[in-house]
């Protein structure tokens, strides 16, 4: 069973950074891409980023290009985001998933169909 931990939500101002990590209990988390969805009420939930199980290719959603960053230490079975000039449109529930297909070589990491294991999701709240 898989299970995945998010933590490093809160509250912050606009123009503030805060870091996100997934944790996975498994080892075989290095072998999967780990993406980030966010999720507000009332909202379909949205791709924010994933990276490769490599770590040499990542994927980013237009709206938060240039101010978010996934990453990940395999070593630690973590993955990270790193979210800076955090906006109050960036208010929402983030959560991290697997996708499905170890060692997958393709490029569609944006589907949240596509993912079969989700954390619980950590709340990230932007105050004007």
């Amino acid at each position: 069973q898989v299970q995945l931990v998010e933590s490093g939500g809160g509250l912050v101002q606009a123009g503030d950074s805060l870091r996100l990590s997934c944790t996975a209990s498994v080892r075989t988390f290095t072998t999967y891409v780990i993406g980030w969805f966010r999720q507000t009420p009332g909202k379909e939930r949205e791709f924010v980023a994933a990276i490769k199980w490599s770590g040499r290719r990542s994927q980013y959603a237009d709206s938060i290009k240039d101010r978010f960053t996934i990453s990940r230490d395999n070593a630690e079975n973590t993955v990270y985001l790193q979210m800076n000039s955090l906006k109050p449109e960036d208010t929402a529930v983030y959560y991290c998933a697997r996708r499905m297909t170890a060692y997958y070589s393709g490029t569609s990491y944006g589907l949240s169909s596509d993912y079969d294991y989700w954390g619980q999701g950590t709340q990230v709240t932007v105050s004007a």
